[in-house]
């Protein structure tokens, strides 16, 4: 099989690198991809977004499956072209992606099929969400509806923050046009979690649960972010959670949308909050999460290749899909200044001097003269490290990080503190 994976960044690598390990391949492209990814794939210097050039370039190289990993290009409807022209590809069509790109449209979704979520209202009048802001006890959630990357929720501990956030989204445009309308919510407190699962639309297959770290400091610290890193399994969330999450939250959801006309198909991500009142829905993504992938998929120990196809063939329900017990632990390296403004093209040094069992999927990486790696985004790597349990996971990848040299590099300490301390 010749493969695709659309996308650039640490969760793309981590997909390539496992669908790398499937027999089934003889070529491995992606686009655009960075300087990790050129090490086990040929890179296609091509936009995620440039639809048509990617399927000329997937017809010519005869590609035999697309996987798409950013949200960007689902949102523009990717997947119903390549679906149009008869190429196999894995992700939501254009309209299913709204379950993540508009948060309007998965609020009232969830509203509608009785799916556990906050009590929320969505608004495109500034004037109108800044009265209903001024009734509301703090903290409180602002979302932008579109697309934000990852940083469009601000929960704001008092009504002054709330009303700049508001300001700063719907005014200012800070998000751009993802901030035309918001849903402001009410904040849940208890334990969040990631619950990420296979669809075909009919057949929904849990994979194993995570936490990620949004804001960009130790202890929750900071500016939200893309994901500054995660780790698999919670202790906190177990089988039977898992079971439950099913039952009332992703397979509800993956039925909602069918019966909306609107079949669902790739991946569901369910963002979750556990609460005293039960398992709710922060937020549902369309794809992957990143960096959630850097630690689910090394605890896959299925083919993930004969997974993409059960999902994209309809087959799921004849899927066997295995996971290992180890522990897996992310912790992302970021530029100086991240997530605000921030240098690139600085060398990094030290990644062949790290444990041979380590993982860097690389990020915002790109490669210079002499083969010299150099920076080239705000994450710039994940390191990951696996364990028979937490702490050893935990201690591996903190053992190595300070290997990896690269000007203003910083990273979060904390990342499974939690679990083993």
């Amino acid at each position: 099989m010749k493969v695709l994976v659309i996308g650039g960044g640490a969760r793309e690598h981590a997909l390539a690198w496992k669908i790398a390990q499937s027999p089934k391949i003889t070529e491995l492209y992606l686009a655009p991809g960075n300087a990790g990814t050129a090490n086990i794939a040929q890179n296609l210097g091509l936009r995620p977004t440039d639809t048509e050039a990617l399927a000329k370039a997937a017809q010519d190289i005869g590609i035999d499956l697309t996987v798409v990993g950013p949200e960007a290009p689902l949102a523009s409807g990717i997947v119903d072209y390549f679906e149009h022209l008869g190429m196999p590809v894995f992700g939501p069509t254009g309209a299913a992606t709204q379950i993540e790109s508009s948060k309007v449209f998965a609020k009232k979704l969830m509203e509608k099929y009785g799916i556990p979520c906050p009590k929320g209202v969505g608004f495109s009048n500034y004037s109108q969400a800044r009265d209903y802001l001024e009734s509301q006890p703090t903290p409180v959630v602002i979302k932008a509806d579109g697309l934000a990357a990852g940083k469009g929720v601000t929960v704001a501990g008092s009504k002054e923050e709330a009303l700049r956030a508001l300001s700063a989204t719907m005014e200012a445009k800070v998000f751009g046009s993802a901030g035309d309308s918001v849903v402001i919510e009410e904040c849940l407190a208890g334990e969040e979690v990631s619950l990420l699962a296979f669809t075909d639309g009919k057949t929904v297959v849990p994979m194993v649960p995570a936490c990620d770290y949004k804001t960009v400091f130790d202890g929750d610290q900071g500016p939200n972010t893309g994901g500054m890193g995660s780790y698999s399994p919670p202790g906190f969330f177990d089988a039977e959670l898992t079971e439950q999450v099913m039952e009332t939250i992703l397979e509800p959801a993956v039925r909602a949308m069918a019966e909306e006309g609107i079949p669902y198909k790739g991946v569901l991500y369910a963002g979750l909050m556990v609460t005293s009142d039960g398992v709710k829905v922060l937020e549902f993504n369309a794809r992957f999460g990143d960096p959630e992938t850097q630690v689910i998929l090394p605890r896959l120990k299925t083919d993930l290749v004969d997974v993409l196809e059960a999902t994209v063939n309809n087959r799921l329900s004849e899927a066997v899909i295995e996971w290992s017990a180890n522990a897996c632990v992310a912790v992302v390296m970021a530029s100086g200044g991240y997530p605000g403004s921030y240098s690139t093209g600085f060398p990094i040094g030290g990644l062949d001097q790290l444990d041979k069992e380590i993982l860097v999927f690389h990020a915002g990486t790109k490669q210079g003269k002499n083969s010299q790696i150099h920076t080239d985004g705000g994450r710039v790597l994940t390191v990951v490290a696996t364990g028979g349990t937490m702490a050893e996971a935990r201690a591996k990848a903190y053992r190595n990080l300070p290997n990896i040299h690269f000007d203003g590099s910083h990273y979060r300490k904390d990342i499974a503190a939690r679990e083993v301390n």
